[in-house]
């Protein structure tokens, strides 16, 4: 039989010295709330009143929908940082019969350091020959080939 006593104190220890750990990340990115943006930069084909881009993008736990996107629609959403970090949304594009990439477009352990800069906003541009990204609306690096 063990005795409660014993087994208290070895608790109490663990929990405080694991709590300050369980809440090292700052307090004020759980607060913030991220802007995702995925803009359609695929060149105009004929015919032009057919949307060039079908896009799907969902959570483990929220699915945002379907959305058929004209030549520069933005798609957009707001998201917060969860305790754990493992806040993730994922998308399909798919470009007319063309072309189809599933790319990562919130990555908590991603996104969260280099979405801060521009009004803690994550910007995606779909083009001819990929998924780009910035952090501030000017630069631009390709993260998803098609």
């Amino acid at each position: 039989m063990f005795n409660l006593k014993e087994m208290l104190l070895p608790l109490t220890l663990a929990l405080c010295i694991m709590y300050p750990l369980a809440f090292s990340i700052s307090e004020d990115v759980l607060l913030i709330n991220y802007h995702i943006h995925i803009i359609n930069d695929l060149p105009l084909e004929p015919p032009t009143n057919v949307p060039s881009l079908n896009l799907h993008c969902k959570s483990k736990d929220k699915d945002l929908g379907e959305r058929a996107m004209f030549q520069h629609q933005d798609y957009a959403w707001d998201s917060k940082i969860n305790l754990f970090r493992t806040t993730l949304f994922f998308c399909n594009a798919r470009w007319r019969n063309k072309k189809q990439r599933y790319f990562e477009a919130f990555k908590a352990t991603r996104d969260e350091d280099r979405c801060l800069d521009y009004h803690f906003s994550c910007i995606w541009s779909v083009r001819y020959d990929g998924i780009y990204f910035s952090s501030d609306n000017y630069t631009w690096t390709m993260q998803y080939p098609w």
